[in-house]
């Protein structure tokens, strides 16, 4: 009977690989693995479940745990890989690819040499792969990767103090968006947001469904809630400690627990700019009363020169009389 394995190579990649429980493979085991025309070595990251029969026909097969010479040949390529990421960096800066080497991996029995790099978008290799080949005398692989995977690659301490969740259990990149950090009340700046690799943290995935869950429980942002200091508004909230600080009438603000607060009906919530004596929304009603003089004197204006246009007109209709019977005399 067959299992699948998860090998994880020095250069960061990892591929599954199938065995037989024959040769007691576990956790941590370094072993020899048959892929297409040379060997591997790796360590066993994690056991899976048994294979079956129409599956993994295409897939690595391990051939036996590691013995002290594959160790030895291991530690024989550590240099010739220096090697390969030395003369690969030469070329690239010759051709001017916009490109950034991470590693150069020798395969087990040195027929194949992976480099994996990072670059912004498509980046034509062909003409570096060709120089490497007749240089190296090896089949040349180019593998380009993402900033989250070279992150995992590199590895890092996180701004929480922990080891990258990318180096640690984390193997699979979801998609992240801004959406998540609403819903988990977090602040929009980038810097807060993001990781080491510039993109958005990958702890807003895979940590957004339990703040999803303690949401159901809270308050929204601005709602009008009572509690035992009064009646006031949401101005803050903390969904871990299920925690809402509420804006009362006076100005202060009072904290408590989610649970000891309950919607406030409309009728007992404080009504702004409402004085004692029923004033409506002006505050100061001797104020709204007063006369202003400013505007009584331009409607004062306005009438005198409505008056003086009608006797204009009434003048221009009766062909220029005036009141005494005399023509108009025309004005200077």
């Amino acid at each position: 009977m067959e299992r699948i394995y998860t090998i994880l190579l020095d250069n960061g990649a990892s591929y599954q690989a199938r065995g037989s429980e024959s040769l007691d493979i576990r956790r941590g085991d370094m072993c020899v693995v048959s892929r297409e025309f040379f060997y591997d070595c790796g360590r066993v990251s994690a056991p899976g479940a048994v294979l079956e029969e129409s599956c993994g026909e295409e897939m690595p097969r391990i051939v036996r745990k590691a013995d002290a010479q594959d160790l030895q040949m291991m530690e024989s390529n550590v240099g010739r890989n220096a090697e390969a990421m030395r003369q690969a960096q030469e070329q690239v800066d010759y051709l001017q690819l916009p490109m950034k080497l991470l590693n150069a991996s020798y395969s087990l029995d040195g027929k194949q040499l992976t480099i994996q790099f990072t670059a912004d978008g498509r980046v034509d290799f062909r003409e570096l792969v060709k120089v490497l080949s007749h240089t190296m005398n090896t089949r040349i692989k180019l593998r380009q990767i993402g900033v989250r995977d070279e992150s995992a690659i590199r590895g890092g301490i996180a701004v929480c103090g922990q080891v990258l969740c990318c180096c640690r259990f984390l193997k699979e990149f979801d998609s992240i968006n801004v959406r998540m950090a609403k819903d988990q009340d977090l602040s929009l700046t980038p810097a807060a947001i993001s990781g080491v690799c510039g993109r958005l943290k990958c702890c807003l995935k895979f940590e957004h469904e339990g703040y999803v869950e303690l949401e159901k429980t809270m308050p929204r942002r601005g709602e009008w809630c009572e509690s035992a200091a009064g009646c006031g508004r949401v101005c803050d909230r903390n969904l871990l400690t299920q925690e809402v600080t509420l804006a009362l009438e006076g100005g202060a603000q009072v904290r408590c627990k989610a649970a000891d607060v309950k919607p406030c009906p409309p009728e007992r919530r404080p009504q702004p700019g409402r004085n004692n004596n029923g004033g409506g929304n002006n505050r100061n009603p001797e104020k709204r009363n007063r006369p202003q003089n400013g505007a009584a004197d331009n409607k004062e204006k306005n009438s005198e020169n409505r008056e003086r246009n009608r006797e204009r007109r009434r003048q221009r209709k009766n062909g220029g009389e005036n009141d005494n019977g005399g023509s108009a005399e025309p004005k200077a």
